[in-house]
């Protein structure tokens, strides 16, 4: 493993302290970095699976985040776990994917949704994440010369934090999803209160599903061939390009730490299985990552019956605040059905768009031209997709 750079750093003024490099364990460190304001931090880079065991303690948990998931997604790139420590207590930490552009030509240093922070809410956060993006300026766009593309993760407020703080540090957006908006439930409401945030329509169709024979189950690990086969079966019906991850959900269900483990959840109707979600469930934010119903579930509703459930659980069983319904990919349909359930308390908010640093013009001009290729290729590959009869078409307005 290699540490961050051992010969110098970032303070919070700006000015370059040295650092005593610092090892323990099966850690290396860079050494302290001393803020006036905050104290001594200081950064160690740490192996996949020590990474993964830190991963729960983190408000901004994320499974793009995980060495698990993005070992899965991107085997290619090489992975750095960092883990950043404010006077010797753990504070904040970012998974870094280093990608090696073709020819060799230059590296892409990649962290999405992160950094992420022990505690959002802390009277520091800010200046926590602000010392972290200075240390990794350091390390990957002044030393190694290296594009740093950070992907803030979706904030549940108007006001992303993460994202104003890297414009104001000279980041410049970059690639931009075309159906960008993610559905934030709120978690913190009883019952009542829940009921009477979803939009009018959303609540009838609820109120409909309760007349149903329909009972809610939460399911164990082993039951993920039941939710495969129940995938499978309604991608196949439905017709959806799918690009997601799904090949790493058994690695993901393989974990022993019950706190990352997604939780699988099912709708049963006369004892058959009807619908299905797989729910991350670790920090402030849980995620909808992946759900399926089949032919008998529209009529009973079983999908307003299923989120009511998951949302009640995540209230009375996790610590997070916010329950992340994902986006639409540019379907109406699922547009019309999780506005509806974030109602009146919860949120509608755009990803952010890529941001992107570089301190030598190699780099921006590599980088640069890496993103512009790509985006080119995923572009193409959507006016494809929509003449493809085999294929869904996507039929939302953009706005």
């Amino acid at each position: 493993m290699n540490a961050m750079n051992s010969a110098s750093t970032i303070s919070s003024r700006g000015a370059v302290v040295p650092a005593n490099a610092a090892t323990s364990g099966d850690e290396e460190s860079n050494g302290p970095v001393l803020d006036v304001a905050l104290g001594q931090m200081s950064v160690s880079r740490v192996d996949g699976e020590v990474w993964d065991s830190h991963m729960s303690r983190f408000d901004g948990a994320a499974q793009e985040q995980m060495h698990v998931f993005t070992s899965g997604r991107w085997p290619h790139v090489k992975q750095e776990p960092n883990l950043f420590y404010l006077d010797g207590e753990l504070v904040g930490g970012v998974m870094i994917m280093v990608q090696s552009l073709p020819l060799g030509v230059g590296h892409i240093a990649v962290a999405k949704w992160g950094p992420m922070l022990v505690d959002n809410a802390g009277p520091h956060a800010e200046r926590i994440y602000g010392r972290m993006v200075e240390m990794l300026i350091a390390e990957y766009a002044d030393r190694r010369g290296y594009m740093l593309s950070i992907l803030p993760k979706v904030s549940p407020s108007p006001v992303n934090m993460a994202l104003e703080h890297l414009r104001k540090r000279g980041f410049r957006e970059g690639s931009q999803l075309e159906f960008p908006n993610r559905y934030v439930v709120n978690l913190r409401l009883d019952d009542a209160a829940l009921k009477k945030s979803f939009s009018q329509k959303w609540r009838y169709h609820l109120n409909r599903s309760f007349k149903q024979d329909l009972t809610f189950e939460v399911a164990s690990p082993d039951q993920l061939d039941e939710f495969d086969a129940l995938y499978q079966a309604m991608s196949d019906r439905k017709k959806f390009a799918d690009h997601s991850a799904y090949h790493t959900v058994p690695a993901l269900m393989a974990l022993e730490d019950d706190a990352l483990r997604p939780e699988l959840f099912f709708v049963r109707s006369g004892g058959d299985i009807v619908a299905g979600a797989l729910i991350f469930k670790a920090g402030d934010t849980a995620v909808y990552l992946y759900g399926a119903t089949n032919d008998k579930a529209l009529p009973l509703r079983a999908g307003y019956f299923l989120h009511w459930h998951i949302i009640r659980w995540l209230r009375d069983n996790t610590r997070a605040r916010w329950y992340d319904l994902g986006g639409t990919d540019g379907f109406q349909g699922l547009h019309q059905f999780k506005k509806g359930m974030v109602g009146s308390a919860g949120h509608i908010q755009p990803v952010a768009p890529v941001m992107n640093y570089a301190s030598h013009w190699r780099a921006k001009l590599t980088g640069n031209l890496a993103y512009l290729v790509r985006d080119g290729v995923n572009w193409l590959r959507s006016k494809v997709e929509k003449f493809r009869s085999d294929l869904a078409t996507p039929d939302q307005a953009k706005k």
